[in-house]
């Protein structure tokens, strides 16, 4: 700083130009973590709000209350669309998801909770809040519907790379609206009385000319003594800044789908690949899920002596493929004579149906030995 300093005693007008406030900064772009956590979560858990939920014995699916409250109205504020796509937004967003059934018959989801662990004893959750109401009692384990994703929060997890992204995407916007920008060139009079009155006029002066050219297509400024302005054009914008933005919002969705276990070609409508993405979205993605809320409403709905007697709830919906698209892999599952058709039906997330002839094995002379086959030169 010593260059500096004798600059500025020999050049006192210069001292105070450094208290002008010329340059803004850069706002931080956190919208960006939210368009990337907010499209990739939401797609699964559109997926997720798209299943079935059968309360099954002996094979029967059975219509009680559980079937109205896990498929039609889990509470009275919300659907059961509603329901389980919060439930799966929670379960990512916070790593874990704690759903109660109150006195009334309601399955809430709790906005905040407290956990507390015991090594031989179930857990215990208090000071349990949904919306603006916090239960005075506590819930056992064995009481509640509780799901974690993994060991940390994804939010916690992904906090230093948006911060990356956020630092890049600013820079890149900056650069993108120095293109085509017109800059403004300032020159004074030296001799002017410039006075902490008359600087901070000046400085005011400058705040308007800068709010000026910024929100206003046209500007009209007004020509001072011993006061220039001239304008500088900063060169040609080819677009190509703004296709640079557009690959970097991209690629941090593809990130976080990554993480998540989503085909980025699926999370971004590209249909070129369509069918090979489903498969994997089914098998790494939304089939894990499935599995965990199978599991945990099997655990808590069900004891364990009526689902070993054959009581359980199975969930359709997500992972069945369309039993039209394959048509002829069922004639061929049924005429294999591997699968009986009402086999076929329970595969295909489909109900088993009452006629007897659907739990019998059917095979084609296709399928039969050689020695079977009626005909030819034996015939």
């Amino acid at each position: 700083m010593g260059w500096l300093s004798d600059v500025l005693k020999r050049n006192s007008e210069l001292e105070w130009m450094f208290d002008l406030d010329l340059l803004y900064e850069t706002s931080q772009r956190a919208y960006l973590k939210k368009l990337a956590l907010e499209t990739c979560i939401n797609f699964i858990g559109r997926t997720i709000s798209q299943s079935d939920f059968r309360f099954m014995e002996n094979g029967k699916r059975q219509l009680n209350d559980w079937h109205y409250l896990l498929n039609v109205r889990p509470n009275t504020d919300q659907s059961a669309a509603d329901f389980w796509q919060k439930f799966t937004y929670e379960l990512i967003y916070e790593n874990e998801v704690l759903v109660i059934l109150t006195d009334t018959n309601d399955l809430l989801i709790a906005d905040s909770f407290t956990r507390d662990e015991y090594a031989v004893y179930p857990d215990v959750f208090r000071d349990v809040t949904v919306k603006d109401y916090t239960f005075q009692r506590t819930f056992k384990m064995d009481e509640v519907i509780y799901l974690t994703y993994n060991n940390e929060k994804l939010t916690s997890f992904m906090d230093g790379m948006f911060d990356d992204y956020a630092n890049l995407f600013s820079r890149m916007i900056e650069v993108s609206l120095r293109k085509n920008q017109i800059r403004g060139m300032v020159s004074m009079d030296s001799t002017l009385d410039l006075t902490e009155k008359n600087r901070t006029k000046l400085q005011n002066f400058i705040d308007k000319l800068f709010n000026s050219f910024r929100n206003n297509s046209v500007a009209l400024v007004p020509k001072l003594k011993g006061f220039d302005y001239e304008e500088v054009y900063s060169g040609e914008n080819n677009g190509q800044s703004v296709d640079e933005l557009t690959k970097l919002k991209k690629s941090l969705i593809d990130d976080v789908a990554n993480i998540l276990g989503i085909p980025n070609a699926l999370i971004h409508g590209d249909l070129s690949d369509y069918e090979t993405s489903i498969k994997a979205y089914v098998k790494f993605c939304t089939g894990p899920f499935v599995k965990k809320i199978k599991d945990e409403l099997n655990n808590k709905i069900i004891n364990k002596k009526d689902y070993l007697n054959g009581s359980k709830v199975e969930v359709y919906g997500v992972t069945e493929k369309d039993l039209i698209d394959n048509a002829e892999a069922v004639d061929k599952l049924v005429a294999s004579g591997a699968f009986t058709r009402n086999e076929v039906r329970e595969l295909f997330g489909a109900e088993r149906s009452d006629n007897p002839e659907l739990d019998k094995f059917v095979i084609t002379k296709n399928y039969q030995s050689a020695s079977a086959v009626e005909g030819g030169e034996n015939g």
